[in-house]
């Protein structure tokens, strides 16, 4: 029996890729051999990134003067690679602290201080003084600084932006790891994306980012793997890429499309879900919810009971009825439930049911 799994990532695939994984896992379309052991210069493997970046830049309407670019790494890698691909010549860039995400990138940014002699990265605003449990709101662009750096969505707290900074001209780069393909974006507010593709795109191994093309430049300076031109002019082939990953996505995205048709479509199912759990929290003399209600999440909801005893029995008490990693991220505590594309609607109702269970039986104790 399938649990229903709850994790922030590495997350639950929808089952629909997973019995195709299953089908195709010996023989690729009649090739006669995995997608794991072909060449990633052969015709199939060529056919299946060119149809996974196609899939993708529809969904998305990714503009044409737009690159997307399949990389390993992790989102972290990307805390390294944005500053040394983007930098101008302020060499500095500009950080909203929002949580864990975006602090490991501002300490990234820190860490080339040695390199250009001076400050490269400042700290726009942050939620920090409250425990991320917000999004910071009318800050001023700092001066002198050749990007702003933003994590969309936050995995541990439960925030998401509703309406993106106004940078006042100033590019804007974001990581939306945990919430990308949950909704609509216009790509073209952005100067460049990432996303790490084990949340919601598929499995872990890979990233993507789609980067503006007039922000690809050579620079001989940049170490090989370090660069996007080399990255852009070798069709994310300059090194092996992870083949296995960009396949699965290729699986999501094709799920997406039969299942949903339009993000705008998928977008309203995942309001439909998180609509269901908020209302249960706003109302339960139990559980509640962490992030501030105008800031919440589609994608993370964290929540609450006020007692670690009384959330650590509710967590054994789900995990019996088959719901697993439904434990907080210990910068919060309590329980959070990660409700991707993947997590059907019928599961939110069966978690919701699950809480008002143990709420029944809280109470009935008092």
């Amino acid at each position: 029996m399938r649990v229903l799994n709850f994790s922030a990532g590495p997350s639950q695939l929808p089952e629909y890729v997973l019995e195709k994984i299953k089908d195709q896992m010996m023989d690729y379309e009649k090739c006669g051999q995995s997608v794991m052991e072909m060449s990633h210069r052969s015709q199939e493997f060529k056919g299946i990134i060119e149809k996974t970046e196609k899939r993708l830049r529809k969904l998305m309407n990714i503009p044409d003067n737009y690159k997307v670019l399949f990389l390993q790494g992790g989102g972290s890698l990307q805390f390294t690679m944005i500053p040394v691909n983007l930098f101008g010549e302020n060499k500095k860039a500009a950080v909203v602290n929002t949580g864990a995400w975006s602090k490991k990138a501002a300490a990234e940014l820190k860490r080339l201080e040695w390199i250009y002699g001076h400050e490269t990265c400042v700290i726009a605003a942050s939620s920090e003084e409250d425990n991320f449990s917000y999004i910071p709101k009318d800050f001023d662009i700092p001066e002198g600084i050749d990007y702003l750096y933003i994590c969309e969505n936050n995995t541990i707290y439960g925030t998401k932006y509703k309406k993106l900074p106004d940078t006042k001209g100033v590019k804007l780069v974001a990581d939306l790891s945990s919430c990308i393909l949950s909704e609509p974006v216009n790509v073209s507010d952005y100067a460049l994306i990432f996303a790490g593709a084990q949340k919601n795109m598929g499995i872990a191994g890979l990233t993507v980012v789609i980067i503006r093309e007039d922000l690809i430049k050579k620079d001989d300076r940049i170490p090989a793997m370090l660069s996007y031109y080399v990255h852009a002019d070798k069709e994310s082939m300059y090194n092996t890429p992870p083949t296995f990953s960009i396949y699965v996505m290729g699986l999501v995205l094709e799920w997406i499309e039969k299942e949903f048709g339009t993000l705008e479509k998928l977008g309203e199912i995942n309001r439909k879900k998180a609509d269901l759990l908020y209302d249960y929290l706003d109302n339960s003399k139990v559980f509640k919810g962490t992030a501030a209600k105008e800031d919440r999440s589609l994608m993370n909801v964290p929540f609450v009971t006020g007692d670690k005893n009384l959330d650590a029995e509710f967590i054994d008490f789900a995990k019996k009825k088959g719901f697993v990693n439904i434990k907080g991220h210990r910068s919060v505590g309590g329980m959070r439930a990660s409700i991707y594309n993947a997590m059907p609607y019928e599961a939110v109702e069966k978690l919701v049911e699950c809480m008002k269970e143990f709420e029944k039986g809280v109470l009935g104790n008092v």
